[in-house]
């Protein structure tokens, strides 16, 4: 099926579609060959071979990867970083596709981040219509209560509307700090730090644990691991899209 070319883009995780039709103005973008400077123009996933910098993106060369990474704090959830800082590809030694981070997390966050070079599948995971649950553990400064976490989970208005998790539980708690663990349905930006901090309790680590019913496991800080044909399709039927075809 044929898309604009700054949607396909988008969905792939390279770029915002208006950063993808700066490139494609910028001369960076080509389909089967041909430079593409027009934001207009349309192609298909399937089978035309779109390629950003030079990097082929789709077309039926592309055989499709589905990482799994723990992402240490302090690495850029992106593919270039004006400020210099490490990126999460730099940890990827040994996988020679071009994948691409599905979803964010914050560069002080940690935890589970799938890499992938399927937009479709990156799609599933980020959009918040799918309702992907997506679980963290998230250590708060200062002492919580019983009726505190009540409050979490009741939720709160914030500047960009209403946010409510589907679970939250105290996992551990002192005078100093409290560990809780959270689900959510949705993604807006440091959502989960900016609820803490309506709550006067500012989170000083964050870590997502799951995201469906795939979880860290033994994965270690740093370490990435190919995920299994089951693992994606298991995603796949939990997002209600069960006809998409897999192929790892």
């Amino acid at each position: 099926m044929e898309e604009r070319i700054q949607k396909i883009i988008a969905r792939y995780g390279i770029a915002s579609r208006r950063a993808a039709e700066q490139m494609m103005r910028d001369g960076r973008v080509s389909v089967n060959g041909v430079i593409t400077t027009q934001p207009g123009m349309k192609a298909d996933a399937s089978c035309d071979k779109i390629r950003v910098d030079g990097g082929l993106i789709s077309g039926d060369a592309v055989s499709q990867v589905y990482l799994m990474l723990n992402k240490p704090k302090g690495y850029v959830v992106t593919l270039n970083d004006p400020q210099n800082r490490p990126i999460v590809t730099d940890l990827l030694r040994g996988v020679p596709e071009r994948v691409f981070p599905v979803g964010r997390l914050d560069y002080d966050s940690e935890g589970l981040l799938f890499m992938s070079n399927d937009g479709n599948f990156s799609h599933m995971v980020q959009h918040p219509a799918f309702k992907m649950p997506k679980t963290y553990m998230v250590k708060v400064k200062g002492n919580l209560t019983n009726n505190d976490i009540e409050v979490i989970k009741k939720g709160a208005m914030l500047e960009d509307g209403s946010f409510k998790p589907i679970w939250a539980a105290m996992e551990k708690s002192n005078k100093k700090s409290c560990w809780v663990e959270l689900t959510i349905l949705e993604g807006r930006n440091r959502i989960i730090r900016r609820f803490f901090d309506s709550t006067d309790h500012p989170v000083a680590r964050l870590i997502r644990t799951a995201i469906g019913d795939i979880s860290l496991g033994d994965l270690r800080t740093g370490e990435y691991r190919y995920m299994q044909k089951k693992e994606v399709k298991g995603l796949i039927e939990l997002s209600g899209s069960q006809d998409k075809k897999i192929s790892t």
